[in-house]
């Protein structure tokens, strides 16, 4: 089961956990009312599963691949790692499957605090196009993760600041009438 937390201060290694002393969870409701979309799904059974058939018919997902992020996988792996940690949002939802490994996605609240979500093998995660976010391995250096597009993929995304993209106003919106 997925686990988010809030982040320490702390600038060291970004693969750490990063949790605060005492620890603040973050459940599935509270990343619900951000916009957070949690699934958890069989993994080892993906290419047949019914479920994730079914979630890509009802979500209209109808591209997806799979990538793995690995120092012997992934071609310019340090320089990569470096562009999906930097804050960051995209105009289209972010939907990402982790089929094997693990990582951590940071999403900011309502109030600009990083939320930690721990990711692994079986956890879906949809975010909304507009949310302030970044993505890191931990510390097993290792992730396998399918990626999911409505129509054909784009992969742009936006460093902080981008506050004036109409997907950035519409998520504030959202965040408006969640509060």
């Amino acid at each position: 089961m997925v686990e988010a937390w809030y982040m320490d201060e702390s600038q060291e290694d970004q693969r750490a956990p990063h949790r605060q002393r005492p620890n603040r969870a973050v459940s599935l409701e509270q990343l619900r009312r951000l916009g957070v979309v949690y699934r958890r799904l069989d993994a080892d059974n993906y290419e047949t599963d019914p479920c994730l058939k079914e979630i890509r018919r009802a979500e209209n997902y109808s591209w997806m691949d799979i990538v793995t992020i690995h120092k012997d996988k992934l071609p310019n792996y340090e320089e990569k790692i470096k562009t999906f940690y930097e804050e960051h949002l995209h105009l289209d939802d972010e939907i990402r499957y982790i089929l094997e490994g693990s990582g951590y996605f940071d999403v900011r609240d309502k109030d600009d605090k990083w939320i930690r979500i721990s990711m692994e093998k079986g956890d879906m995660i949809t975010l909304p196009a507009g949310i302030y976010h970044r993505f890191t391995l931990d510390e097993n250096n290792y992730v396998k993760a399918m990626r999911l597009f409505v129509g054909e993929p784009v992969w742009t995304a936006y460093n902080r600041p981008a506050d004036d993209f109409p997907a950035r106003k519409e998520y504030m919106k959202f965040l408006a009438e969640e509060a």
